[in-house]
């Protein structure tokens, strides 16, 4: 097989025709470390060897955009690089970041857990389920929570006035405020008894 063209794309990729014909387009940088020139004769092997380093590069470039943009767990940002590449290249560009320092799902389990309680107003089971969602370890939730205080009346008292104040004096705007609080994960009790300080009516 020989190279005949190697025409510059967007986003870094350039495209690669062989024997005349477009192949794919690949990691500009990659095809220069891989002297892969306009000319050259190369085997599958080559091939594939550069196709392998491509997607190694650019799936540790998307990596590195998308904690740039947020912080991540790791499941999570394997999950999202698994849409666009093989699942043992995410693996690998993880790990490499793990050791970096740049990812640590203990570091984000605690900043999360932090903004779901503080921001989100969750119950503690609701933060339970948004950690094991992004795939933090059990014990490492369990670890977490027991550092954290939720006085789970005052949560649902926040939303509540954040939301809801106005719609609890008719049977409509009190179940769907009920709802929305269960959702959350507070439990129909903890909801009832909180609602009571803000309507006269029991039921709803």
């Amino acid at each position: 097989m020989q190279i005949t063209a190697i025409e510059p794309r967007r986003k870094g990729l350039s495209a690669l025709y062989i024997d005349g014909e477009f192949a794919m387009k690949l990691d500009t940088e990659t095809l220069l470390a891989q002297r892969f020139d306009v000319g050259r004769e190369i085997d599958d092997e080559a091939l594939h060897e550069c196709i392998r380093a491509s997607d190694a590069k650019r799936c540790k470039d998307k990596a590195l955009w998308l904690i740039g943009y947020r912080d991540h767990s790791r499941r999570e940002l394997v999950d999202k690089l698994r849409r666009d590449y093989p699942e043992e290249v995410c693996e690998k560009a993880v790990d490499r970041l793990e050791e970096l320092g740049l990812i640590d799902d203990s570091r984000f389990a605690r900043r999360y857990t932090a903004d779901l309680i503080h921001l989100k107003r969750l119950s503690e089971r609701g933060v339970r389920q948004k950690l094991r969602e992004k795939g933090i370890d059990r014990d490492l939730i369990d670890e977490i929570m027991n550092e954290f205080v939720i006085d789970e009346d005052d949560q649902i008292r926040a939303i509540i006035e954040k939301k809801y104040a106005r719609s609890l004096s008719d049977e409509k705007g009190r179940r769907r405020c009920a709802n929305a609080l269960a959702r959350l994960g507070f439990s129909y009790a903890g909801i009832k008894s909180v609602m009571a300080e803000y309507t006269e009516i029991e039921e709803y």
